[in-house]
């Protein structure tokens, strides 16, 4: 989703350059290729299922490895309409301390647990005007699943306008429409802010409803980040117990609040560094394909500090 809620770049003769190199600049995961590696601390949380209390318990450590590649399909001689491949891989391993269980009023030690998530995506972008205002739309159709099977097909869609351009300030308007019942946020109106303060070296980068940010030039290739950023994680798990049986679909909203370096060396990589604090917004077990509203389980969990250090490499 950060791909589509990041559309903010320049659009002027050369719009479809300009707006490439602005989300690959703000989104790592939009390069040609990214890998991420995030450890989170120890939290406490409270789970429920059926809105009953289940268990309460820490996770002693939970983390996360994120392989992203993106191709580009086909490029029409006008430049205006793109199609583009993006291949995601994830793992993420769960590290537990004793876990009490309301039911039995016993605690008990779990074994860690590990997912595996894949997702392919196609993605066509179109370039035009509206009320002689640039205008990008896309569309995506992803097929995601396990290392299992594949397990569901979401589509999302999405229009961004360019309200003002200059040389210090880019400002967007847009929506972003998911066709995809199990995620938290459906549709989303999405304004987007940048603006270089004239006497400093530092800008604003506001996407309304993802993130606030604030950023400067720090050493001659290097950048830092101060702010916050809103983003949504999934897996699929495998159930068989009593009362749950079959494939479920967790759905998470994480605000991460923190610093962030990135240094460009040998022309093409980016390295970047985080870290901060993780607040879990909301986390939702649902039967696949379920309405984010009708969870079957919801954690409650206290905030964690988290690191990430990637590496990206950028073919243009």
């Amino acid at each position: 989703m950060p791909l589509f809620l990041g559309i903010t770049a320049a659009a002027q003769d050369d719009a479809a350059r300009r707006a490439g190199t602005a989300i690959t600049e703000k989104f790592p995961a939009t390069r040609t290729l990214d890998v991420q590696y995030e450890t989170m601390g120890s939290a406490d949380y409270d789970t429920k299922v059926f809105g009953s209390d289940f268990e309460k318990a820490a996770v002693r450590n939970h983390s996360r490895v994120k392989i992203s590649t993106n191709i580009s399909l086909y490029k029409s001689e006008s430049q205006r309409l793109f199609i583009t491949n993006t291949l995601r891989y994830k793992y993420e391993t769960y590290q537990y301390g004793d876990i009490y269980n309301y039911a039995s009023n016993s605690t008990a030690s779990r074994a860690d647990q590990n997912f595996h998530y894949l997702a392919e995506s196609v993605s066509a972008t179109y370039f035009s005007t509206l009320f002689k205002k640039p205008v990008f739309y896309n569309a995506t159709v992803t097929l995601d699943g396990n290392e299992k099977d594949l397990q569901r097909v979401k589509s999302l869609l999405s229009a961004t306008m360019v309200l003002k351009k200059t040389e210090n300030t880019t400002m967007t308007i847009g929506a972003v429409a998911l066709i995809d019942p199990s995620s938290p946020l459906p549709f989303l109106p999405v304004f987007t802010y940048e603006h270089t303060f004239g006497s400093s070296p530092w800008k604003i980068d506001l996407i309304l409803p993802q993130r606030i940010q604030f950023k400067r030039q720090l050493l001659e290739n290097g950048r830092l980040t101060l702010g916050s950023e809103l983003n949504s994680e999934n897996f699929y798990i495998d159930m068989d117990s009593q009362n749950l049986k079959g494939i479920y679909e967790l759905n998470q909203l994480e605000l991460k609040t923190g610093i962030m370096y990135e240094y460009s060396f040998a022309k093409n990589f980016i390295a970047t560094l985080k870290a901060g604090l993780n607040n879990v917004v909301s986390s939702r077990i649902t039967e696949k394909g379920e309405r984010n509203t009708d969870y079957v389980i919801e954690n409650e969990q206290d905030d964690q500090f988290y690191f990430n250090i990637g590496m990206s490499y950028n073919l243009f």
